[in-house]
């Protein structure tokens, strides 16, 4: 029950394709295609959907099949289960809030990447002993923020995050300019009034101005 190195190469590929990664929730397919063509139209292909609806692993198979030039992930992974039916949809990576004992065995034996999530220097060094160099941040804002992350380059220099949870347009600077953060999560650029209103121009505009940004 390990991280390998072959996986590990893997997501650190797909999180440097992107400074954002927009997190998902889709009610159905229709919606989660036209939103996903918005986002790679407005420069963000790395997308990840949340299994959050029951319509999550539909939506999240048909970006897969239908949306070209996107690289597609599970987010939301909470239980083994959780990551059979992702990969089975087509996810390309698989991403969680938590990192339960249970959770972290079935990702890391997963066919492809897991990036567990961690809010404290205990979770990521557990992590860390496991091989794991990548955690999802989560919820960064309320975890402490920029600065928890700053002051965890030196103890952990290894250990490259993805904050999500309360990152913004404004802030995702803050956090895109630390040596450790390769990314950043945000739902900011595809919100459920836009997607529920078929707002795919504007979703496009938003994917453009976050695709501007640049980690360190």
């Amino acid at each position: 029950m390990s991280f390998t190195l072959a996986k590990t190469e893997r997501l650190a590929a797909i999180l440097a394709q992107t400074p954002v990664i927009p997190v998902l929730t889709f009610d159905d397919a229709k919606s989660g295609v036209a939103a996903s063509k918005a986002l790679r139209d407005g420069g963000l292909t790395v997308l990840e959907v949340t299994l959050r609806t029951p319509q999550a692993l539909e939506a999240l198979h048909a970006v897969v099949q239908e949306v070209e030039g996107v690289t597609v992930g599970a987010g939301t992974v909470l239980e083994p289960e959780h990551v059979e039916k992702a990969v089975r949809a087509g996810a390309s990576f698989l991403i969680s809030p938590g990192s339960s004992p249970r959770l972290i065995a079935a990702g890391s034996e997963a066919p492809v990447p897991f990036m567990p999530g961690v809010s404290s220097v205990t979770e990521a060094m557990k992590l860390w002993e496991k091989g794991a160099t990548f955690a999802k941040f989560f919820p960064a804002g309320p975890a402490g923020g920029p600065e928890y992350l700053k002051a965890l380059v030196a103890p952990l220099p290894s250990v490259h995050f993805v904050p999500t949870g309360g990152v913004t347009l404004a802030n995702a600077p803050s956090y895109l300019k630390l040596k450790n953060v390769v990314a950043v999560g945000g739902s900011w650029v595809a919100p459920q009034e836009l997607i529920e209103r078929g707002d795919w121009a504007g979703i496009e505009a938003l994917a453009r101005e976050a695709a501007a940004l640049k980690a360190r």
